[in-house]
């Protein structure tokens, strides 16, 4: 008798989902079992988004969901039980057991200690007998004295260290859980929670918790056929926890539209309590597929008081949000340069700044430039020997932009003007610098309704996210290519 994973869902109509996920717990020492006795009928637990989905169709709670549909709503399938099966890609999860009562969905799903196919009766599950005694257990207590959210929030935040008493590795020992949390209270009363070693402090003060999403694109174009391109988004995650008390307890969520690139090579800091596989094992060095894996990445972790990066991540966008084409002719002491930018239709056009550097190697000072730009201003820089495109914040509607001109040049001077080992003769690059605001190129947002705090309190919840170039080259198309990606890095 044992539970493979247990839920608590606030059912919340108008809003995007119809609900909330506000606690779970996955026991992964019982669903191996369950992979052991369910042999070739398995079917793995899923993520929490798709399983409120699943979950929320079934029970008839989703908003859209008005049209009668044979398999749920027929009369063949009156359902008595509170007893589930729900569709998980082409499989469905039995059995599940599931109520709502005064807002709030308890659904847990039973071990079955046999194969699945044919079902097995429902009397012969021991499993589902302590499942319902385990969330009647959860409802009793969180029910008993409630008056507020704040209550419930207090609450919810003492369930983990709870089931940890009451249900060790998914087995029901007591379904008093006010019993079990008096004990615990008597306990630290008599041995008060010690400060952890790497926490420093606590704070006091106002509680918020700030998440920032920085993506960083890469890229090498090269405009040739016998040479790809390249380009590659990394990412990092970055938090300000502000929140009382010595071991707050958060859980943070990063998610991805439909046609978001999915998050690879995912690296998380230490405070992290716990990941689900299918987050570690995604990597770049393995070719991408429709069955990567593409979140919700949900990360509970109890932070630190600094300012610390949750997360790293890398991710193959399909495109670069800018294609180049960059070209140089060299006449005597003149180069005759030619520059075409696009921007993807799937990029926001809207920059904080965007610039195009022209930089001319092993050359003496620009004494004189001719130019014709459809957008933007150039700026010289004549002893640096740099060209600088101010392209401004927005793109034409046409999204397509084109520099072309003559660039003369003065005697060399080898102190003053810059030297390059790389670009020599006809080998020569752009470099793209911009910045967009609220906005990521993978897609990746975390939304406030998703991030939950298990503190005192009731935090003030602010995210923001930008996308900035790093690495963004654009090779001449009349030079051989000079270097790699990673070679121009050393």
């Amino acid at each position: 008798m044992a539970q493979r994973a247990v839920w608590l869902i606030s059912h919340e109509p108008g809003t995007p989902l119809c609900g909330i996920v506000k606690f779970s717990r996955r026991y992964p020492t019982v669903e191996k079992r369950a992979k052991v006795f369910n042999g070739t009928s398995y079917v793995p637990v899923p993520e929490d988004g798709p399983f409120l989905k699943a979950l929320l169709f079934e029970l008839r709670l989703l908003d859209d969901e008005k049209d009668f549909l044979e398999s749920r709503d027929s009369c063949s399938h009156i359902n008595k039980t509170s007893i589930y099966g729900l569709p998980v890609g082409s499989e469905e999860l039995w059995p599940v057991v599931a109520f709502l009562k005064n807002g709030m969905i308890y659904a847990c799903v039973p071990l079955v200690e046999q194969t699945l196919s044919p079902r097995p009766p429902l009397i012969s599950i021991s499993g589902i007998s302590q499942g319902f005694e385990l969330l009647f257990g959860v409802q009793d207590f969180l029910s008993s004295g409630q008056k507020n959210d704040s209550e419930l929030n207090t609450k919810l935040s003492q369930l983990s260290d709870l089931l940890l008493q009451t249900c060790p590795f998914g087995t029901l020992l007591d379904a008093n859980l006010q019993n079990s949390l008096d004990n615990i209270n008597f306990a630290s009363v008599t041995h008060p929670q010690k400060q952890p070693a790497w926490k420093t402090g606590t704070y006091k003060g106002k509680p918020q918790v700030s998440i920032s999403i920085t993506e960083k694109v890469n890229s090498m174009q090269y405009d040739k056929q016998e040479i790809a391109d390249t380009w590659q988004v990394v990412g990092v995650v970055t938090c300000k926890c502000d929140l009382e008390g010595s071991m707050p307890n958060v859980t943070i969520s990063l998610s991805l539209p439909t046609n978001g690139s999915p998050l690879q090579d995912i690296l998380v800091h230490p405070c992290v309590t716990s990941l689900d596989s299918a987050i570690l094992t995604s990597s770049s060095i393995d070719a991408m597929d429709d069955s990567a894996f593409s979140g919700p990445y949900k990360f509970p972790l109890t932070p630190p008081l600094e300012s610390f990066n949750l997360c790293y991540y890398t991710s193959q966008v399909p495109v670069p949000p800018i294609l180049g084409f960059y070209q140089v002719k060299e006449e005597e002491v003149q180069l005759k340069i030619a520059v075409n930018l696009k921007l993807h239709e799937s990029v926001k056009n809207s920059f904080e700044f965007c610039e195009a550097h022209i930089p001319f190697y092993n050359r003496g000072p620009i004494t004189h430039v001719e130019y014709k730009a459809s957008f933007g201003q150039l700026e010289v820089f004549r002893e640096k020997s740099l060209l600088v495109w101010i392209i401004g914040q927005k793109f034409p509607k046409s999204m397509e932009i084109s520099l072309s001109g003559t660039v003369t040049f003065g005697a060399k001077n080898h102190e003053k003007q810059p030297f390059d080992q790389i670009c020599i003769g006809g080998t020569a690059y752009l470099k793209l610098h911009f910045r967009i605001l609220d906005y990521t190129l993978t897609g990746c947002y975390v939304d406030q309704h998703s991030v939950q705090v298990f503190a005192s309190g009731k935090p003030k919840i602010s995210t923001h996210r930008k996308l900035i170039s790093s690495d963004y080259y654009i090779w001449n198309s009349k030079a051989p290519a000079p270097v790699t990606y990673g070679s121009l890095l050393l």
